[in-house]
């Protein structure tokens, strides 16, 4: 079997991959592994389950629970909440483990399964592996200690979680919203609720779209991966920003008042200028992927900001940011994590800081995302090549080498070979878009020669 947990939990088309019988025997696994790890510390365990509002979730979310019950964790289920709510409550509640059910961006019939430990923290690699391990020697037939009578779990509806989640982000924030026009594109997902309430009861005039879940429609068309209704509502409505989610709410992008996107990028540098002025951007450094643009970290440079730069993925941001104990980081993406008020990125709480800073300086959003300029930016998939010798070709890293110098300082190049697919990623990076295709062109053709 391969590995079931990819990068951010264990995804697959419900009830085709992920089945109900996979997410109850995996909420059994992740009880005993969680135990055997100290998590329960000598106590009935208890979980907080979530989950965004996919079709599927509500049978994933009905195996999930029976599953943890049978292992005897007491669960409180929160039901439609986004991701970083549910994070979040499994902290504040004191809660053992934390469960959320969604499949983030991806297309309705896709679905997922992300465990959060005490603390409301992501697992480490390790704990994944033993989860897995475990649930294989289950399926496969080896028995394990059932408990019976009052051992077995209890269920019960926590509805206040909404709220007390919303209280949090009201409670983190600078400065209110008042006078601000915001519109909402809540993807039909997770937030559709909590963030109309939290932008308003933060003083905000709020118009929302993709707010009317039906269980079929996440991520139809509209939120962070669909921008184009958004930017005309925007600049239909007079409004001051735009913030789009996706559908568990773990990501934002933007939209300033002319229409124009507002990436995950450049949210990081209004957020670390804002957050350095308040003087809570610990070592005055952010952190993001090797897939930031160079225009960020130009502009972090020119304000006396240092930049971090980790692999691909915000769980090796989060990493680095809890070692080092940086306050601020995230990727291109739209996930931003503010490690003192989040343990994962906050999509939510992204959106209201940056409205925030909007209100606070008076400044227009695009104002604002000036302080960093994009270099056009070409991605090009190169297939059917060996990923492996990508780092040992002597031939491309010559191709690689003149072309770096081709660019000089205002340009760069990225491969990056794909993890599961036998194809290498090509990214450039300049000041002229054409210079970027012609690099790119050059560079793909490279990689097809030397490891084809």
């Amino acid at each position: 079997m391969g590995r079931l947990f990819g990068t951010d939990g264990v995804r697959g088309v419900a009830n085709a991959d992920l089945t109900a019988e996979m997410a109850l025997g995996l909420s059994v696994a992740a009880a005993h592994v969680l135990a055997e790890a100290g998590t329960f510390e000598g106590h009935r365990p208890r979980a907080v389950v979530g989950r965004d509002p996919r079709a599927s979730g509500e049978f994933l979310e009905a195996a999930v629970v029976a599953g943890l019950a049978s292992a005897g964790v007491d669960v409180l289920r929160v039901g439609v909440l986004p991701t970083p709510a549910v994070a979040y409550l499994t902290g504040e509640l004191g809660a053992d483990l934390g469960v959320m059910l969604s499949a983030s961006h991806n297309a309705m019939p896709d679905n997922g399964i992300k465990f959060f430990a005490r603390g409301g923290h992501k697992l480490a690699d390790e704990l994944e592996d033993r989860i897995e391990s475990v649930y294989e020697e289950h399926r496969t037939g080896a028995p394990w200690d059932r408990p019976t009578g009052s051992g077995v779990g209890r269920v019960r509806d926590y509805e206040e979680g909404s709220d007390r989640y919303v209280a949090h982000l009201l409670g983190v924030l600078p400065h209110r919203l008042d006078g601000l026009k915001v519109v909402l594109d809540e993807a039909h997902g997770a937030a559709a609720r909590v963030s109309p309430e939290a932008f308003q009861r933060a003083g905000a005039e709020v118009v929302t779209i993709g707010a009317e879940p039906d269980g079929l429609n996440i991520n139809d068309g509209c939120g962070s991966t669909h921008l184009d209704k958004i930017k005309a509502a925007v600049v239909e409505h007079g409004a001051d920003l735009g913030i789009a989610h996706d559908g568990d709410a773990d990501r934002c992008l933007a939209v300033d008042h002319t229409g124009a996107e507002v990436d995950g990028d450049q949210i990081l540098a209004v957020l670390a200028l804002a957050m350095r002025e308040r003087s809570v951007l610990r070592s005055d450094t952010v952190v993001a992927t090797v897939m930031s643009n160079l225009g960020f970290k130009l502009a972090m440079e020119r304000e006396g900001i240092r930049l971090v730069q980790t692999a691909v993925g915000d769980r090796y941001v989060l990493e680095e940011m809890k070692e080092h104990g940086f306050a601020l980081g995230g990727e291109q993406s739209g996930h931003v994590i503010i490690l003192d008020h989040a343990t994962t990125g906050d999509g939510t709480l992204t959106g209201l800081l940056l409205a925030a800073r909007v209100a606070q300086s008076g400044r227009t959003l695009a104002d604002l995302a000036g302080v960093m300029k994009r270099l056009p930016q070409v991605l090009i998939n190169v297939p059917d090549v060996d990923r492996t010798r990508v780092g040992t070709s002597a031939e491309l890293s010559a191709a690689v080498s003149d072309a770096e110098r081709e660019l000089g300082e205002t340009g760069r190049v990225l491969l990056r070979p794909s993890g599961t697919e036998p194809l290498v990623r090509v990214m450039v990076e300049a000041a002229d878009i054409e210079q970027a295709r012609s690099v790119a062109g050059r560079l793909a053709d490279a990689v097809k020669s030397a490891l084809g």
